[in-house]
């Protein structure tokens, strides 16, 4: 089969296709012939660093990087009980772990994955993965009717899905991104925005129950000074010393600032499907990119630029 090989990190032009042996499954996975996949800044900052390749892969190399994809099922393990042959399948794959996705066929522990809902294509179903799990996760238990919620960077990968995800749960949404996104985040159920680039949050809001935040730095402890008594800021991803810098901030208020790791869930994934089975969650896929220009799609995200998500297509 083909797949994309990265030998050493540093620019995409590192990342390489070749032959490689199919994947054997174990008695609990499955193997998943893969027709979308979807790319995230993890992606790129692990690629670019020798520090993340390792600590993601240790010594192991080459790598293949990836963890988001929808697919058809083509085989199953002897322990598999939730899917059959030709079931289509989404989900995000071992993570953090290795996820081997650029590839055209993958290994899937049988619990990282969904069902597609049949009212969307691969490559709508591979984009509602690492970022939308991301933003249910961080939701789900913290977010509440008549809140107020404020998401940073709301035209991005995990913002747009945090934004309706909020918003579906009866919270006043308020986001920031650049005013050129501002009818795109309206568009999704933003009740306010924000141009960072002409306003400064921190002076026109108070009294917000829940911030997520995807930037860090000094948006994260500008965050914390429009919390609300008691309210909480989550940070993806910061390092802990900054975390407790921030909680320092937040103490006089008797708020919360936490952080969060995305991990696999076909539970959630299946909540992400019924999500997008009744149109409540509708991710949009801003380019699309060939298998064969991985690198390209990988440039674009790194721009900053990207709108929704990238997806790559087998």
């Amino acid at each position: 089969m083909k797949a994309i090989l990265l030998e050493q990190a540093g620019s995409s032009e590192n990342l390489k296709i070749k032959e490689v042996a199919k994947p054997i499954i174990k008695n609990n996975e499955v193997l998943v012939a893969v027709k979308a996949i979807s790319i995230n800044p993890v992606d790129y900052k692990i690629r670019l660093a020798e520090e993340g390749l390792t600590m993601m892969y240790g010594d192991k190399r080459p790598v293949v990087l990836g963890w988001d994809i929808a697919g058809e099922v083509v085989e199953i393990g002897n322990e598999v009980t939730n899917f059959k042959i030709g079931d289509k399948v989404f989900g995000m794959v071992n993570f953090p772990g290795n996820g081997n996705a650029y590839a055209e066929f993958l290994a899937s522990p049988e619990d990282h994955l969904a069902k597609m809902p049949e009212n969307i294509s691969f490559e709508t179903a591979a984009a509602t993965t690492l970022a939308a799990l991301t933003a249910l996760q961080v939701l789900e238990t913290r977010v509440k009717e008549n809140d107020r919620v404020l998401i940073h960077a709301g035209s991005g990968g995990v913002g747009h899905f945090a934004i309706q995800i909020a918003k579906s749960k009866g919270a006043y949404v308020i986001t920031t991104s650049s005013a050129k996104n501002k009818d795109f985040v309206i568009s999704l159920g933003a009740d306010e925005h924000i141009d960072y680039r002409t306003e400064a949050f921190e002076e026109v809001l108070s009294d917000i129950d829940f911030v997520l935040d995807g930037m860090g730095g000094e948006i994260l402890f500008n965050s914390v000074k429009v919390l609300k008594e008691g309210g909480e800021v989550l940070s993806l991803p910061t390092p802990q010393n900054v975390i407790k810098e921030a909680q320092k901030i937040a103490d006089s208020k008797k708020a919360k600032v936490s952080a969060l790791l995305v991990h696999s869930s076909s539970k959630d994934m299946n909540t992400l499907k019924e999500m997008l089975a009744t149109g409540i969650l509708k991710p949009h896929v801003s380019q699309t990119f060939n298998f064969e220009d991985m690198a390209k799609a990988h440039q674009q995200l790194e721009s900053g630029r990207t709108v929704g998500k990238v997806v790559v297509k087998l």
